[in-house]
């Protein structure tokens, strides 16, 4: 039978898990110098646990890797992917901007102290007051999503009297080879201003006639979990494409080219992710080549990675409730192993039918493994947390499970379903923990409801 996730005692597939974590000889994991017992111990469980050193080194990576004299670039950290103001101190100390989705986002990054001119703000339906908020503290980019934005954004620069750097978000018609829900380049979503039908060249026109505005940029994000840069080709040739449209028709360099973000990260051991380093010398020369065909002077690049910086970085540790073991046919079993969590802190399974590589991680085992589904406590039958694993035989109540690659999209997405708080968000380093999201308690979610008891 398949072993458990680990290349004996004191290590794990490096590609899957944080950079600082390993298993004791006693078979207990480490991450960051903190044994994961131990932590549970003092913040509870469920728990999510992020390497400080693996997201500071990976942010660093990106800078450097994009970071090249003949073709400058900004690098931005997409929030949505796990926001705390100490996570955007982290990714901002290392050089990198932040990319802001709404309102909420861009509070999280200034409150961090962010420069506000290092942050960009997306979005499909912005309102006034997130605009407004964005114009008045100086946000250093705004990518307008659709016509309406243009008059709206106007209009609130005029009111502040200043002028508004904006990119329009393109959508190029690419898709990448990933899930449906987060393939954003094709022509049937909700993101973006269509080149195809001509409204993205409308945006421009309309942008370039606002005296307060001023298009500096040009952005497209074709999907998410990208492992190769055969996408960027055809999405950089008619983004080029239409920058070149802007200056013939319309008199405007494209200062800017925004490719946005979606370098994949590696869940299970069939996962091959391209390195950080190989994809910005791949998009490089995608762009120089673009470029030159269309006889066009080589914009200043810019790129949002969320995932590739946070998620390998994160996991998430359960304690095991209930274990059942269940007939599949042909001699053939499955065991349904429950833990303390579920969809409310890791929705991307029953959402994206995603996989997790996970492992016992409190102690050593030497029995042989089982083919195990570990699932959540919610009233669905959906909830799902690693769909396919290999667990020892002998796991029992009371162990604790981690799962790797859960530094993105888990926190961020999570929920309060059937009333479970959620988890605590700790930072480990140099044999160091500390909170960086505090574990919500019944008094939180009761707090909201003014309906309940009161105690004299």
């Amino acid at each position: 039978m398949p072993p458990q996730p680990r290349d004996g005692a004191g290590s794990l597939h490096a590609q899957l898990w944080p950079l600082t974590a390993r298993f004791t000889d006693e078979g207990v994991l480490e991450v960051g110098g903190v044994a994961v017992p131990d932590l549970v111990a003092e913040y509870g469980s469920p728990l999510y646990v992020l390497d400080e050193v693996d997201v500071r080194t990976r942010a660093a990576q990106f800078r450097a890797a994009y970071d090249d004299r003949s073709m400058p670039a900004d690098v931005y950290y997409a929030a949505k992917a796990l926001l705390a103001t100490t996570v955007a101190r982290w990714v901002s100390d290392e050089g990198l901007g932040i990319d802001a989705s709404t309102g909420g986002e861009l509070a999280v990054a200034l409150a961090a102290g962010v420069d506000p001119a290092r942050i960009l703000l997306h979005g499909s339906n912005k309102s006034y007051a997130e605009l407004d908020t964005a114009v008045s503290t100086g946000v250093g980019r705004i990518v307008i999503d659709s016509l309406i934005e243009i008059d709206r954004i106007a209009q609130i620069a005029a009111e502040h009297d200043v002028t508004v750097d904006v990119l329009v978000r393109v959508t190029v018609g690419v898709e990448a080879h990933t899930h449906e829900f987060i393939a954003t380049a094709h022509e049937d979503q909700k993101f973006g201003l269509s080149l195809a039908d001509g409204v993205a060249i409308d945006a421009a026109a309309r942008i370039i006639g606002e005296p307060r505005l001023r298009l500096v940029g040009l952005h497209s994000h074709i999907g998410s979990q990208i492992f190769d840069a055969s996408g960027f080709e055809v999405a950089a040739a008619r983004i080029v494409g239409l920058a070149t449209q802007i200056r013939d028709e319309l008199g405007v360099e494209i200062a800017e080219l925004n490719l946005g973000g979606g370098m994949g990260i590696a869940y299970t051991p069939d996962d091959d992710p391209i390195e950080v380093v190989d994809m910005a010398t791949a998009i490089r020369t995608i762009v120089r080549d673009a470029c030159d065909r269309a006889g066009m002077a080589i914009p200043r690049l810019a790129f949002e990675p969320g995932r590739a910086i946070v998620g390998q970085a994160g996991i998430t540790v359960y304690e095991v409730g209930t274990i059942k073991q269940v007939q599949l046919g042909h001699g053939a079993q499955r065991a349904y192993v429950s833990v303390d969590g579920g969809m409310s802190d890791n929705l991307r399974t029953a959402l994206y039918d995603a996989d997790y590589t996970c492992a016992l991680a409190s102690r050593a085992s030497m029995e042989d493994t089982m083919l195990s589904r570990v699932v959540g406590k919610h009233c669905e039958s959906g909830d799902i947390v690693v769909r396919d694993a290999w667990l020892p035989d002998d796991l029992r109540a009371g162990d604790l499970l981690a799962v790797a690659g859960t530094g993105a999209y888990c926190r961020s997405m999570s929920s309060q379903y059937n009333y479970l708080p959620r988890p605590a968000v700790v930072a480990v380093r140099d044999g160091r923990s500390r909170v960086v999201l505090r574990r919500e308690t019944m008094e939180d979610l009761l707090r909201l409801d003014p309906g309940g008891m009161t105690h004299e």
